[in-house]
């Protein structure tokens, strides 16, 4: 077995190798960029190497300079995890002119499936069935607008090098083709260095199955079953689960099948997957293979009993598959969230940030038989990249962790993962951990009623207007306020504690002390009264909020246990400078204090300014200055994370100044353009 591996890779998949090759005894060499110093991977490898600054095409985009790196530190086989260089033909060529083993497919392999369109020619050929589309290699824009009006409307036009949802546009009318194209093309090439696009038709209601295929270099090659990735935004996924629910037997075995002959086909070694649309009645087709580690791999794990990062390295140095297609048995069911830095309610907007607190749900450990005594997998299980501390930069995907759960079933793994979410808290940037929530606990994932569409068809229950805080959060973060004051007053008046001029404890000599306190959240702020304004009223040993008794039974940290009234409320708080997040009942409640002396004086903030959603960088500017645009007219085009954001005029308007020029690196909320409403 191999004594030293390079993991060309950063984050959770850097972590997740290391942990593996230190299970199996073998040591780990990261490599990582001037943004990432200080990052997790870096810490828990053996050793770490700077290969260059934050942009990705400067650090982990240069094959040459990972090679470098392995050499001098004498590894004897690069890991490339998923992304960046692991779908790269010619870096698993390089590292095999240089004498180290690519852990993955061979570079044949890559080529043959790393164009969607020469993919697609290969599958027909074998007779796999294909979605109708043109897969060809004309990439004039009227011919490809000519041949997406003969497949008919809506068309799904996808970047042929791409993967990931980057460099795919839902185009339903003819008139949208051009703008669509241009976008595609722009992002295509951003994300994947080459522009050239294929164009499908769209299907209604498809579900997205996946097959985990593997094969070794002796001729053996199995599938372990599927997933179901039929939950995206933004053709990315969200949730992903394993088995694929209402799978017949017959189905899947037609499916792995199916999906074994594409991997032979083309000599395929190592992990991969193979990905079908497939519709309700049944019927599948191929859409591309992705010759990698998935990002959604420990589904597949938790429901069959293996380690596939160690199948990975156990192929890669040249042993037999730890087993065969009739040892492979299913047990139980597993579904994986995606926890990102984003902000659901703003078209998934990237959140960049520090993880100022962050408290995650008991997890044990993934081991190969499961948990300790138990036979199973673990019942909870978090892969991640970072730390309480950390931040997310814009250079980098959002994903903060992936929270994986098994149960004996699928509704047991639904319950598991409801409460996991639930007990899941950040402070410091926007989630979606309570759109997650949401999603497993709405009707249709429930019901297992599945497809690539599900999000946008329950826009409703999943983005549900704003609601009030109840009494118990603004209780609680009422005494957390009261209690901070209390140590800090304790704290200064120490030299004389009986001195009641010297302390803000509430004392009063012939009455009780009476203030308001004032938080505000989206609610509040869109209401008439701007805010919720609590009256509290100090006793000894409590207090009175609104007229009801107050009384802080426990406080453990940032833990706190109040009663109000009759009612006992239990949660954490944690402040964020002038905002209180308060977890309770598993929801976070945002509460900005409205402190009367800390803004006395301020004016209002400049408006007519359309600001960055987001920080990015400036890919195109539509209009000019002096411009009169109606509402909904794009304006600018930011891109941020290699995807690309729209923003729109607000209203009829005149663009007075353009601030910025395409390549300019924008600031989040710096002004984008004066713009005047007509």
């Amino acid at each position: 077995m191999f004594t030293k591996i390079l993991i060309a890779n950063r984050g959770e998949i850097a972590c997740r190798v290391a942990a593996t090759a230190r299970r199996m005894g073998i040591k780990t060499v990261a490599v990582y960029s001037e943004a990432d110093a200080n990052a997790k991977h870096v810490a828990v490898c053996d050793e770490a190497v700077l290969i260059g600054p934050a942009a990705a095409k400067e650090s982990y985009l240069r094959g040459d300079k990972i090679i470098a790196v392995a050499l001098a530190t004498g590894a004897q086989a690069v890991h490339p995890g998923y992304g960046f260089l692991s779908e790269n033909a010619d870096f698993a060529d390089a590292c095999a002119a240089a004498g180290l083993v690519f852990i993955g497919p061979p570079a044949a392999a890559m080529r043959a499936m790393g164009s969607k369109s020469a993919a697609k020619s290969l599958m027909e050929k074998a007779g796999v069935p294909l979605v109708p589309g043109y897969h060809g290699d004309v990439q004039e824009a009227g011919f490809l607008h000519q041949q997406a009006d003969q497949i008919g409307y809506p068309v799904l036009l996808k970047a042929s090098a791409g993967g990931g949802g980057k460099g795919m546009r839902v185009i339903e009318h003819s008139d949208d083709f051009k703008a669509a194209l241009a976008s595609c093309k722009r992002e295509a090439i951003s994300s994947f260095g080459d522009d050239k696009v294929l164009a499908e038709k769209y299907l209604s209601r498809p579900r997205h199955i996946e097959i985990q295929v593997f094969a070794d270099t002796l001729g053996n090659c199995i599938y372990l079953f599927e997933r179901d990735c039929s939950v995206q935004r933004r053709h990315q996924k969200v949730l992903e689960e394993a088995p694929a629910p209402n799978m017949p037997a017959e189905r899947r075995a037609a499916m792995g099948e199916a999906a074994v002959a594409a991997a032979q086909a083309v000599g395929y070694v190592g992990a991969g997957t193979v990905e079908f649309i497939a519709n309700q009645d049944g019927s599948f087709y191929f859409m591309e293979m992705n010759t990698r580690l998935q990002v959604e791999h420990p589904v597949t794990e938790m429901i069959t009993g293996t380690d596939l990062v160690e199948w990975q390295l156990r192929v890669a140095f040249g042993e037999p598959l730890p087993k065969q297609q009739h040892e492979l048995t299913l047990r139980g069911h597993a579904i994986e969230a995606r926890i990102y830095a984003e902000n659901p309610e703003k078209g998934f907007l990237p959140s960049i940030g520090t993880l100022r607190h962050l408290d995650t749900p008991a997890a044990v450990a993934f081991t190969l038989g499961g948990a300790p005594g138990t036979g199973v997998p673990a019942g909870v299980r978090i892969d991640s990249g970072v730390r309480e501390g950390d931040a997310i930069s814009p250079f980098y995907d959002p994903m903060i962790a992936k929270l994986i759960v098994w149960g004996a079933d699928r509704g047991e793994a639904l319950a598991r993962m409801a409460q996991a979410l639930s007990e899941y808290q950040i402070v410091g940037l926007a989630t979606n951990i309570a759109f997650l929530k949401r999603l497993i606990e709405g009707a249709a994932f429930a019901t297992a009623d599945l497809d690539t569409g599900l999000i946008e068809r329950n826009q409703d229950s999943l983005f549900p207007a704003p609601r009030p805080a109840p009494a118990g959060a603004l209780a609680l973060a009422a005494v957390a306020l009261i209690s901070a004051e209390k140590e800090r007053s304790e704290a200064q008046s120490a030299g004389n504690p009986s001195d009641p001029w010297g302390n803000a404890l509430g004392w009063r000599l012939n009455s009780a002390f009476l203030r308001v306190l004032s938080f505000s959240d989206e609610y509040a702020l869109a209401s008439a009264e701007k805010a919720y304004l609590s009256e509290v009223e100090y006793h000894a040993g409590g207090w009175r909020l609104d007229g009801k008794a107050l009384t802080l039974m426990t406080r453990e940290g940032l833990y706190l246990s109040v009663k109000l009234g009759e009612n006992a409320v239990h949660g954490t708080v944690r402040r964020d400078g002038e905002v209180f997040h308060v977890f309770t009942g598993g929801e976070h409640y945002a509460l900005h204090y409205n402190d009367p002396m800390a803004h006395a004086g301020e004016a209002e903030a400049e408006g007519g300014r359309l600001t960055a959603p987001m920080p990015g960088k400036v890919v195109a500017v539509l209009v000019e200055q002096g411009q009169r645009v109606q509402k909904g007219e794009p304006l600018v085009i930011m891109e941020a994370m290699k995807m690309e954001h729209t923003i729109a005029a607000p209203h009829d308007g005149l663009v007075e100044e353009i601030l910025y020029t395409v390549g300019d690196q924008v600031a989040d909320g710096a002004p984008l353009l004066a713009f005047t409403a007509v």
